[in-house]
């Protein structure tokens, strides 16, 4: 999380990863001691940064990606290129590190490299090297240079052996001729071919053969990587960072509330002191859709920042530091004083600035309605970013979601007026903006009076009325019914996002393993006939 410090950051992955049975302290020694390994002394309390403020460099975020790694001492780690963006003495010490405590604890490394020092490739036990996913060598790395001389190409004196053998297998620039100390030259292609035959009947292969079919014989335990964190602990830990990024991340919650109030401001200054007239049926009706739709629409804003979330939440979750649940009530939970600080303030400029029916018991109803609404829109882009790979999709898919939901409220066309297919059902039903506008619509205009101006009818109207009649409402329960189903929807939202991403996990590598299948081998045969077919001519 860019917000956080490398401390900070190192500190509540080890809260996640290691088991309760270690105290408090010994969890502080131990990112202490894993810091200092990766070289981080000097940034330990510099936040890591991103696109909106700059922090730490891009060597020294890798370097907190692998302490956040290597907390627990895992038996298996995969470093995908973890010296690039550091200077060659950086490089050293950080592989240097690693391979030490390999060593001590009994890990087991695969890393790729990006251009390996001499003194960084000497460390590694074992060397793999592949040219269009075939094998060109697999072996100890000490007999490396050995296998490139017996076959043609020698590493020169005074060049990185590592260079060599990647300029040597290397078929991007084939104008480039290798020459090897026999005097015919050859191409990159050419070399591969031949070290690639070379291997096949090399014993260094069958060595590597016979150790594969040795250790498939033999027994262990599998290996799993699971949080040794309590699911109470996992919740806590996940709700202090979760709450502390929000607090920092400007575009999370503060900006939204700086814009809230302004529109906020616009409204009620636009509708001030709305009176009850028979005209103000009409703007109170305006201005309570406005902000039942407008004001939640605009929580898209925040959706960046979640999906930045969801990426931490798919590599943490693959590496098994948590579980789903986990990260989802904490995420409510993080979420839910901002969503209130951010629903209070502007609905109360909006509320007292527009003069809507007075009572602090009507106000903080009106409240609810507009922290429930937030809360669901909050649960319906976690759906949508579980679904969608980018933010600009989710945006684009959010913001079309919710405008279809707002089309079908009954404002722009009334319920019994929206045509029943689809529109009416199931549309208006399974749209919260629709028990929104209901909820503020019987909170504002119940216990209300308005002059009647239609000819022939009685001098006043009722709010009873005008809900009936006028904005074609279900009033045959109370507002409470209605905020209780926002409510209910809540957890709907929140539970059919674990839902999907439980499923999600379990299909992505069935597709997967569809997808990858290898084609059926078709094996066709073609020879002279003896006789003509029938009907053909020879």
């Amino acid at each position: 999380m860019t917000t956080l410090t490398v401390r900070e950051a190192v500190y509540y992955s080890a809260q996640l990863q290691l088991p309760n049975s270690m105290t408090k302290s010994e969890k502080k020694e131990r990112v202490e001691m894993t810091i200092r390994e990766m070289g981080l002394q000097e940034a330990m309390d510099t936040r890591i940064g991103g696109q909106v403020f700059k922090g730490i460099s891009g060597g020294q975020k890798r370097r907190v990606s692998i302490c956040v790694e290597i907390l627990t001492r895992p038996k298996l780690l995969f470093l995908d290129e973890p010296t690039s963006g550091l200077d060659s003495a950086a490089s050293y010490h950080v592989m240097n590190r690693i391979i030490d405590l390999a060593r001590h604890d009994g890990m087991t490394i695969i890393a790729s490299i990006h251009q390996p020092s001499s003194e960084v490739f000497e460390l590694f036990d074992n060397l793999c090297l592949l040219s269009s996913g075939k094998t060109v060598y697999f072996g100890p790395a000490s007999l490396t240079n050995e296998f490139f001389a017996q076959n043609g190409f020698p590493c020169p004196s005074l060049r990185n052996p590592s260079d060599h053998y990647l300029r040597t297998i290397n078929k991007d620039f084939d104008e480039e001729i290798l020459k090897g100390c026999s005097s015919q030259s050859k191409t990159a292609a050419g070399a591969i071919d031949i070290l690639i035959k070379s291997y096949k009947l090399s014993n260094i292969r069958q060595e590597v053969e016979r150790r594969v079919a040795e250790m498939r014989g033999s027994e262990g335990a599998a290996v799993k990587t699971r949080s040794q964190a309590s699911f109470t602990t996992q919740c806590i830990v996940l709700t202090k960072r979760s709450f502390i990024n929000m607090h920092r991340d400007l575009g999370y919650y503060w900006l939204r509330l700086a814009i809230y109030a302004m529109l906020c401001l616009c409204i009620g200054t636009m509708f001030y002191d709305i009176g009850h007239s028979y005209g103000s049926i009409q703007a109170r009706g305006s201005v309570l859709l406005f902000i039942s739709a407008f004001l939640t629409f605009m929580a898209i804003g925040g959706f960046p920042s979640f999906v930045e979330d969801m990426k931490i939440f798919r590599r943490e979750r693959l590496n098994g530091h948590y579980d789903v649940t986990a990260f989802m009530i904490s995420n409510m939970l993080s979420s839910a004083p901002h969503l209130a600080l951010v629903s209070i303030i502007p609905a109360a400029m909006a509320y007292y600035l527009v003069g809507l029916q007075s009572g602090v018991d009507h106000f903080i109803f009106f409240a609810l309605v507009l922290y429930a609404s937030m809360l669901l829109v909050e649960g319906l882009m976690m759906i949508v970013a579980s679904i969608v790979p980018n933010y600009l999709m989710g945006i684009i898919t959010g913001a079309g979601i919710q405008a279809t939901m707002i089309l079908s409220a009954g404002f722009f066309r009334l319920p019994n007026d929206l045509p029943k297919p689809v529109w009416r059902y199931p549309l208006y039903h399974i749209a919260f903006h629709k028990y929104a506008n209901q909820a503020y619509y019987k909170n504002e205009f119940i216990g209300l009076t308005f002059p009647n101006i239609q000819a022939g009818g009685a001098a006043t109207v009722t709010g009873e009325e005008v809900l009936k009649d006028f904005w074609q409402m279900e009033v045959g329960y109370s507002k409470w019914v209605d905020l209780a189903i926002l409510f209910g929807m809540v957890i709907l939202y929140r539970v059919l996002f674990l839902v999907i991403v439980k499923a999600s996990e379990k299909v992505k590598p069935m597709v997967r393993a569809v997808l990858n299948r290898p084609p059926k081998h078709v094996i066709q045969v073609m020879g002279k006939a003896s006789a003509p077919l029938d009907g053909a001519s020879p």
